[in-house]
């Protein structure tokens, strides 16, 4: 999940029944589970902030899962001092200015001791460290839990299923080898991110991004990674919260 400032031009969103609309200059981004499409609206410029994947629970009184793949508005969030947080950040002269901003603006919303679920946070760290190559099974195992209870734990504090964590994780994984080594076989990456066969990382592929992997592989990847490039006008802060 993200907090997205756009202090440059915005964008579009485009619905899957054909529709449009234009983003707002600031929100949150709720979890993504299926493609959204946006198209730049002129010259971007955008501050983002990510959390981890139970990292923004503390700030949220909304259920994490009711607001999956939607833009929410920081007034309705924290109401006027969503307003004014993102005029702050908009109207800030650095990167290092709207990182003091939203660093003291979440610490304050931090005033009573958080704690993060034990099991729910060792299952995350195991997902990230396998590239969410894991069973559910295997990480029920690894965690001294049932399955139907680690479900229960992660829709409530992530808005996903450990099934649904790993497959974004995986596909994300499959995503930057893309960019960052020279792809010479699609069947050799899916093999790599240990898929059972091309035909399964084809349809996990074609679930996130709305197109297979040959058809996704040219100009479409770079855009969706662009937050993750160094050399653009867009500016990641991560915020991360410790137990």
């Amino acid at each position: 999940m993200k907090l997205i400032f756009h202090y440059g031009d915005t964008y579009k969103h485009h619905f899957d029944n054909n529709t449009s609309s234009i983003l707002p200059k600031c929100f949150l981004i709720g979890q993504l589970t299926k493609p959204y499409i946006v198209e730049p609206l002129g010259v971007t410029g955008s501050f983002v902030v990510r959390f981890q994947p139970n990292g923004f629970l503390p700030f949220c009184k909304l259920s994490i899962k009711s607001i999956q793949n939607t833009a929410i508005l920081l007034e309705t969030l924290f109401g006027l001092e969503g307003k004014l947080l993102g005029d702050e950040i908009l109207n800030a002269n650095s990167t290092d200015e709207r990182i003091e901003c939203i660093e003291a603006f979440l610490i304050n919303k931090l005033k009573h001791k958080y704690t993060i679920d034990s099991i729910v946070k060792s299952t995350i760290d195991t997902i990230l460290a396998v590239n969410g190559q894991y069973s559910v099974d295997t990480l029920s195992k690894q965690n001294n839990t049932s399955r139907r209870q680690l479900t229960r734990k992660f829709s409530s504090t992530i808005g996903l299923s450990p099934k649904q964590l790993s497959k974004t994780v995986r596909i994300q994984h499959a995503l930057k080898s893309m960019l960052n080594n020279k792809v010479t076989s699609l069947t050799d990456l899916a093999y790599e991110n240990e898929y059972f066969d091309q035909a399964h990382f084809i349809k996990d592929f074609k679930e996130f991004t709305g197109l297979t992997p040959k058809e996704f592989y040219g100009d479409n990847l770079k855009m969706s990674l662009i937050f993750d490039q160094k050399n653009n006008m867009s500016h990641f802060y991560n915020f991360k919260i410790s137990s």
